[in-house]
């Protein structure tokens, strides 16, 4: 009897064991390296400075909004390059088109806030690596528990530190880039 409690037990104990599925983020237009489309137009590159598609799945059931950045960590500042900051996208949404972070055609979804970046814009600043420098741009989406009380002219540094005291979960995929 006992041996058929356990099983039975044990059965039931699988049967209602869910596997979680992991956050991702995923692009149509980025297959690992940087092309001319998103390197930037400016500071000595001569690219179309047009943001990446960019989707996402299975993010937590509780999240109430969600970020974007893209982050140079080899920029030679000694602080590395925030290149794009979006955030309140809403919580429906799961994909950024390509070129949303063009901030005069005004496509990323509505409520989104796109914040300066280190060229002291909001909005996409492409890559733009040093002539012969091969940089890694961390590409991360922020599921967030609610909605960052910031607006388009907070820095990069205070965003970060608002995304990372909300984030319930990330995903992030690398871009690589070279002149």
């Amino acid at each position: 009897m006992n041996k058929i409690t356990i099983v039975l037990a044990a059965l039931s104990l699988i049967s209602i064991t869910t596997v979680a599925q992991t956050f991702t983020l995923t692009s149509s237009d980025i297959g690992g390296q940087a092309v001319n489309k998103q390197f930037a137009n400016g500071f000595g590159c001569h690219g179309e400075n047009i943001s990446p598609q960019l989707s996402w799945q299975n993010a937590p059931k509780e999240t109430q909004s969600f970020a974007i950045t893209i982050y140079d960590k080899d920029a030679p500042t000694g602080s590395g390059f925030w290149h794009w900051l979006i955030f309140n996208i809403p919580a429906n949404v799961t994909e950024l088109k390509s070129n949303a972070g063009d901030i005069s055609i005004s496509i990323a979804p509505a409520g989104s806030v796109q914040s300066n970046t280190d060229v002291g814009k909001p909005g996409y600043f492409g890559p733009c690596p040093p002539p012969g420098s091969a940089h890694q741009y961390l590409i991360t989406v922020f599921a967030l528990k609610g909605k960052l009380e910031l607006d388009k002219n907070t820095t990069p540094a205070i965003v970060g530190f608002y995304l990372n005291q909300q984030a319930i979960a990330r995903a992030s995929l690398v871009m690589y880039g070279q002149q």
